[in-house]
């Protein structure tokens, strides 16, 4: 597995003062912001923060105790309500941080796997919460499908079970994780289960927004998903979406949801909201898509490798470049934009990147503006 460095930004420190949004203001100055992950500019929606504001005038800013006794307030529950109506499931369970989603999802899953099989640059929580299983874990080369089919034979007998684990997209790379691949690579395992991260992918990908499975058209019972609602929906905490017996089955088998601090109530608040509002207006998401698809061709017209799928994520790996050097003179020409050196995160390419997120409130003037700016210092 790998063990990525943390806290990899170098001087000067970046101070956001100002809520994310396609203008942001930073170190005291308003720049053309694309980084992060508020995917609709969410974060800084009015409605949630007005949605916010009430809940906390009702309900105060928290429960102080876990859900497991008095904990629950209707916030909480309505998150929920929306979160299984947005993804067409019977159920959901919601907690404080989309971090731990993997950690419940395999903790609830253990009695139906014998061994996990990882991508081998899946987040740190994939890694984390297949460490909490206590299971076998056998990692496979990045988005190798090849490689998977490899591990498994070498290490599973044919009357055991594994449980396959990936990012859905990948935060840095941008790059979506080839379920299908992986699918056949399983097929001849009875009981073979597959689960996703879905960080990236909530709210943003598959027709609906359901995420990497609705992208690919799949379903069935064998595939198990862990959402958050802090990135692309503006809000806060993790969400799982299931039949009503398996949500009943993660209470039972997982402790982290039950026995720690419910989401603060202010941004359970703002996230019902943003569930709701990403539900009633689908335009956001196609916007979303023009312009990624828009900003992607712009930055292939600059001769630069760059995939055509609809994640809002670009990843320029560009050999030989100073990407540090391009990353400050951007921002000194009011364009904050994410240098990720390599080794610092997972799914980074080997000499770094420049990452860059696209949000669906940005306009053509401020694309074209980063992509001619880029140009020039290439």
């Amino acid at each position: 597995m790998h063990h990525y460095k943390i806290g990899y930004m170098k001087d000067p420190m970046y101070v956001m003062e100002s809520a994310p949004g396609p203008r942001t203001t930073i170190n005291g100055r308003q720049v053309d912001y694309f980084c992060g992950t508020s995917y609709y500019g969410l974060h800084g929606h009015p409605e949630l923060i007005k949605a916010a504001c009430k809940a906390s005038k009702k309900y105060g800013i928290g429960s102080a105790t876990s859900r497991s006794g008095y904990g629950n307030n209707p916030v909480l529950l309505e998150v929920e309500q929306r979160a299984a109506k947005f993804f067409e499931k019977e159920s959901a369970l919601y907690y404080v941080s989309g971090y731990l989603g993997n950690s419940i999802l395999l903790q609830g899953l253990r009695d139906l796997y014998d061994i996990i099989f990882a991508d081998q640059e899946s987040h740190y929580s994939v890694m984390d919460g297949a460490s909490m299983s206590r299971k076998s874990v056998i990692t496979f080369a990045h988005l190798d499908a090849e490689d998977l089919r490899a591990k498994i034979h070498q290490c599973l007998e044919l009357s055991q079970r594994p449980l396959v684990i990936c990012d859905g997209i990948f935060p840095v790379s941008g790059e979506i994780s080839p379920i299908p691949e992986y699918l056949e690579a399983i097929e001849e395992f009875k009981g073979s289960l597959i689960c996703v991260d879905d960080a990236h992918a909530t709210g943003v990908i598959g027709e609906k927004g359901l995420g990497t499975f609705e992208y690919f058209g799949l379903k069935g019972k064998n595939f198990y998903f862990s959402g958050t609602l802090s990135k692309a929906l503006g809000g806060h905490g993790g969400i799982i979406a299931s039949d009503k017996e398996f949500i009943e089955t993660l209470q039972n088998l997982s402790n982290i949801p039950y026995s720690s601090s419910a989401v603060p109530t202010p941004a359970a608040a703002a996230t019902a909201k943003a569930l709701e509002i990403l539900s009633e207006r689908p335009e956001m998401r196609r916007k979303l898509w023009e312009n990624v698809f828009y900003a992607k061709k712009s930055f292939r017209d600059l001769g630069l490798k760059v995939n055509n799928t609809p994640v809002p994520i670009i990843c320029l790996d560009i050999k030989g470049a100073n990407l540090e050097s391009i990353h400050r003179e951007l921002f000194d020409k009011g364009i904050a934009v994410l240098h990720v050196p390599g080794g610092t995160y997972s799914s980074v390419p080997e000499t770094g990147a420049i990452r860059i997120a696209i949000f669906s409130n940005h306009n053509r003037e401020q694309i074209d503006r980063l992509v001619e700016e880029m140009r020039k210092l290439l």
